[in-house]
């Protein structure tokens, strides 16, 4: 079902499928497979194959039904664009989005290449952000030539768990950037300097940046619960969202 999110960049998150497969370094440590077997232990309807890849048709109507103006996060527990799932599934669900314009949906992949495939033919509806995941420099940085290239009204990326320095990256056509550290007991650590780096591009480049958490290690480098950590960079929240000003 949708639920309430917890991501503080969204408001609800929508699952029409379920299940992934590790791909890169970013899926290493992958918090919706670990959720995907609590809830098969609990028997949560849709989560009975746990986190192998699963078409979950019944929740199509979910959005359908929701009359408050909402934003999704799309497929938390999964990839919309994972290559197990068929164009003709995808084409459901941008049709449930293009039937409820009220909402705004949030789509992060990791498959970017299948990005432009699949729009070739086919327009991406206006409440459709497109996003990529950008962890590091091999897998990550290439995705966003692969978003750039899709007629998205907004195209955004998700540098989390950012695992490296990730050098100086093209941000041209990208409105949205959200930086964040890995979060869980073996989560990697990020360092100051990479989210600076980003931060500054972004400034170059008039991207909005929102600046998501320290996750599991501080910025002075000390391992403690994300929660102390905390999300202030240089003291402040930064919490900007395409189309408005960036929090100063």
């Amino acid at each position: 079902m949708s639920t309430n999110s917890k991501i503080e960049w969204t408001e609800q998150t929508w699952n029409p499928t379920t299940g992934c497969t590790k791909i890169s370094p970013g899926c290493k440590h992958c918090y919706a497979e670990v959720m995907a077997r609590r809830l098969h232990a609990i028997g949560t309807k849709g989560y009975e194959n746990g986190f192998e890849l699963s078409i979950e048709p019944e929740r199509l109507k979910q959005p359908l039904e929701r009359k408050k103006p909402t934003t999704y996060f799309v497929n938390s527990m999964s990839d919309l664009f994972h290559e197990g799932i068929p164009d003709s599934y995808l084409d459901q669900v941008f049709e449930v989005i293009r039937k409820t314009p009220h909402h705004t949906y949030q789509i992060l992949t990791k498959r970017a290449a299948r990005l432009p495939e699949y729009f070739s033919n086919r327009d991406c509806p206006e409440n459709a952000w497109l996003g990529v995941s950008v962890e590091d420099r091999k897998y990550g940085v290439p995705r966003i030539n692969y978003l750039r290239q899709v007629n998205a009204k907004i195209r955004f990326l998700s540098v989390e768990p950012l695992l490296e320095d990730i050098g100086q990256v093209d941000l041209s056509d990208i409105h949205w950037v959200i930086v964040g550290g890995e979060s869980g007991h073996k989560a990697r650590p990020m360092k100051e300097e990479w989210v600076e780096n980003i931060k500054k591009q972004t400034e170059k480049y008039g991207n909005a940046f929102f600046f998501k958490q320290w996750g599991g290690w501080g910025s002075d480098g000390v391992k403690r619960d994300k929660k102390k950590n905390g999300r202030l960079l240089h003291g402040k929240t930064w919490d900007g969202y395409p189309n408005q000003q960036i929090a100063s």
